[in-house]
């Protein structure tokens, strides 16, 4: 059974359950400031799982691409990727856990034909706050789950938010306890991870191929749970995962999704070695996983650059090519594997169809950071002569007759890693450095776990971060788009925006930075419909209305056939600013505050950055 069979099947089993097929929302939410990349399937429907009504109903289906990064020093292992599709149903106050969990198990076991003595499960065991799930389990019994098929998990294994644990959620997050189902592929245990097996043990064994999610709780401001209006169920399920386990893998690079990658890269890229050699299996699935992840950052339109979503598609390249250059792989082009991308997904996702120019941006990349490698090969000589003391050998911290050099610390490469690119690997293998590995290697895991940290921050926002100073500074992004378009011309447009709660930022098209006297016209503008105290106001229409009324829509073409379209100001009468948006408003105008332009840079050929806060 092929990945688009599986994937097809879902969706059909579920609309046969009631449920209406989405689309699913963009990969790169360019137009949603609280966040960068869509990383779950949830991401757009959180709005409607606290208690909007949805135009297509209460039971909704859909495939949707998702990007994390919290995990991308994993990449390279058999189960770990930073792209995938996420399948996924929803119940929005409508069926719970009764219905739910036996269409899970109906699907994986007759749909799908897994054996169920390969399935195990898990349920939440419970807090102080939130009761043990003994509904779940007792449900689970009721299907055929034998009870040493059924663990119980704390909050780190089977509760699910966007942020984590619920001590890890911020004021007005939702989440709730989860029932994940996971698949036994019988390789033996490795001791190393403890003395007995169990579903979440990381050995190998078991991969966890989908997760009900109940959600039914919200944080409030003083760190406690409250429940819902209503109960919602959440499914996820991993495609590349689940195709894994029908086919009976535990490797999931082994799947039909990356054979035609892989495939390219032995014969095209990686010509001396083949995938079966297991000293370069490694590199394989780098390239393939962050291939894939770039050729669909790409098809939304995203360049390379040093920050924000252009950062995170330079860094996916550049590990890419890190890959090739570390076997001494110096000229084989990357772009080919845009193509084997393109073929496997543009039938389900057409927008990915960019490929001469998506091509030419990889190519290009690999060129300069090549270029990179070697500035930073020169710039260890100039290190290594800055330890000289007398002739010696060049290149090489290996002691010998005649070497002079004093010795090159441990913190010293480690700088020189984080500043020129170059692995440790290569220091070692290329320019035989002899120092304290470990050393370095505890400043690198240091370094990634704060970059980690910061991903996670990065991602966890959603399209319905609540907290008060983002809800404002949201909606300060409909009213700076509008008051730069009335002071400077209808020329602007958003090109991509951050919030957090301290600023916004936002980018858009613009020749030259404003002069004080326009920048002062933007500002006065802004507060001045803020002392207006206007209502703010949404209605869902088809894009097409949307655009008849005006809406700035410059993302149209990765919405859906509904959107929501904002108005600041009488929506049948005079407004200041209409546009088409997903995230969290304040009702009134008058809740803002005083808005400050803080600065402003040039950060790309006829892009403008604004920087602005609330006084």
């Amino acid at each position: 059974m092929t990945s688009d069979e599986i994937r097809d099947k879902f969706l059909k089993f579920f609309e046969s359950k009631g449920h209406v097929r989405i689309e699913p929302s963009p990969l790169v939410l360019e137009n949603d400031p609280t966040t960068l990349f869509t990383s779950s399937g949830m991401q757009q429907l959180v709005p409607y799982l606290k208690g909007e009504p949805h135009p297509k109903g209460k039971k909704l289906v859909d495939s949707q691409p998702s990007l994390r990064l919290q995990d991308i020093e994993e990449v390279g292992d058999n189960r770990h990727t930073t792209f995938f599709e996420m399948l996924g149903n929803w119940s929005l106050g409508d069926y719970f856990k009764a219905e739910q969990l036996p269409w899970c198990w109906e699907f994986f076991t007759k749909e799908l034909g897994l054996e169920p003595e390969k399935l195990y499960v898990s349920v939440f065991e419970g807090t102080e706050e939130v009761p043990k799930d003994s509904e779940s389990a007792e449900i689970w019994k009721k299907i055929g789950v034998p009870d040493d098929h059924i663990f119980y998990y704390g909050v780190e294994n089977n509760w699910w938010s966007r942020s984590g644990t619920p001590k890890d959620m911020p004021a007005g997050e939702i989440g709730g306890p989860d029932s994940e189902v996971f698949y036994d592929f019988g390789t033996p245990h490795d001791s190393k991870y403890g003395a007995e097996c169990h579903p979440n043990c990381q050995c190998g064994r078991f991969m966890e191929i989908g997760n009900s999610v109940f959600i039914q709780y919200q944080k409030n401001e003083d760190g406690t749970l409250t429940e819902l209006p209503q109960k919602n169920v959440d499914f996820g399920g991993g495609l590349e995962r689940i195709a894994a386990a029908v086919k009976g893998t535990a490797d999931i690079f082994e799947i039909d999704l990356f054979g035609g990658v892989i495939g390219a890269i032995e014969e095209g890229i990686f010509k001396k070695f083949n995938y079966g050699d297991r000293n370069v299996q490694s590199s394989f699935r780098i390239l393939a996983d962050h291939m894939r992840a770039a050729t669909f950052i790409l098809a939304g339109g995203i360049y390379p650059s040093n920050k924000g979503h252009g950062y995170v598609l330079r860094r996916l390249l550049r590990r890419a090519t890190m890959q090739k250059y570390k076997w001494g792989l110096r000229n084989s082009p990357m772009s080919l594997l845009v193509d084997k991308v393109i073929d496997v997904y543009e039938k389900e996702y057409p927008f990915i169809r960019r490929a001469s120019e998506m091509k030419r941006i990889v190519d290009e990349e690999d060129e300069k950071f090549m270029a990179t490698i070697n500035v930073g090969l020169k710039a260890w000589q100039k290190l290594l002569f800055s330890k000289s003391s007398g002739p010696g050998p060049i290149g090489t911290m290996k002691a010998g007759e005649g070497s002079k050099y004093g010795p090159i610390l441990p913190e010293e490469v480690f700088k020189f890693i984080t500043t020129y690119g170059l692995p440790l690997d290569i220091i070692r293998d290329e320019l035989h450095w002899e120092g304290d590995y470990k050393k370095v290697e505890k400043l690198l895991d240091e370094h990634r776990e704060l970059s980690k940290a910061t991903s996670a921050g990065m991602f966890k926002g959603g399209l319905a971060d609540a907290s008060e100073d983002v809800t404002k500074l949201h909606t300060v992004t409909h009213l700076l788009h509008a008051s730069l378009r009335k002071v400077l011309g209808d020329h602007v447009s958003q090109k991509g925006s951050n919030i957090t709660a301290e600023r916004l930022r936002f980018d858009f098209s613009h020749p030259e930075k404003l002069s004080d006297e326009e920048i002062k016209k933007v500002e006065d503008l802004i507060n001045e419909q803020i002392k207006k105290d206007l209502p703010v106001s949404f209605e869902e229409k088809t894009l097409e209305e949307a655009q008849k009324e005006r809406a700035l829509a410059f993302f149209g073409e990765k919405y859906g056939q509904k959107v929501k379209v904002y108005t600041i100001g009488d929506p049948d009468g005079e407004w200041f600013s209409r546009e088409v948006c997903g995230g969290p408003h304040v009702s009134r105008t008058g809740e803002i505050g005083n808005v400050r332009i803080k600065k402003q840079e040039k950060v790309g050929s006829g892009i403008i950055r604004i920087y602005a806060g609330i006084a």
